[in-house]
């Protein structure tokens, strides 16, 4: 499994979940996105039903009617609905439960930025788990390393 680190610094964390799920969506996968704050996650929503429509990013809550056929649900918990493969936790919080995709990431801001040092140190060395960080420049381009 591979765990992607963003740490925002300059784009607010609806912009680059849009950005993450355009790119989880064209590739196949379904998207689940966690955050336990009710108003991050109805942003979250607002700024995926904002595409583009050649870019349509549907999606709704978890407990709502026809979850499991939406290809981003959004949730306070890491129970995907909708058979993700792929979670993104928005809150900056790391959950252990995370590590049963194929694929995670950790959108954290600066005052995550400790918390998301420890996880970073608690997944080394563990087998089969990968790791990079991403970091956004002042212009906007995103940049991994580690």
């Amino acid at each position: 499994m591979r765990v992607d680190f963003y740490q925002l610094s300059r784009d607010p964390v609806e912009r680059v979940v849009a950005m993450l799920a355009r790119k989880v969506l064209a590739s196949g996968a379904r998207l689940l996105v966690v955050s336990e704050d009710k108003t991050q996650r109805a942003s979250v929503s607002q700024e995926l039903w904002r595409a583009p429509p050649h870019e349509f990013l549907a999606n709704g809550e978890s407990d709502a009617p026809g979850a499991e056929r939406q290809p981003i649900v959004l949730s306070p918990k890491v129970e995907a609905a909708n058979g993700a493969t792929m979670v993104m936790l928005a809150d900056g919080k790391w959950r252990d439960e995370a590590t049963g995709f194929d694929r995670a990431f950790l959108l954290f801001g600066e005052a995550d930025t400790q918390a998301a040092r420890d996880t970073w140190r608690q997944l080394d060395g563990i087998a089969d788990v990968e790791r990079e960080i991403h970091k956004q420049d002042a212009q906007g381009k995103w940049a991994a390393g580690g």
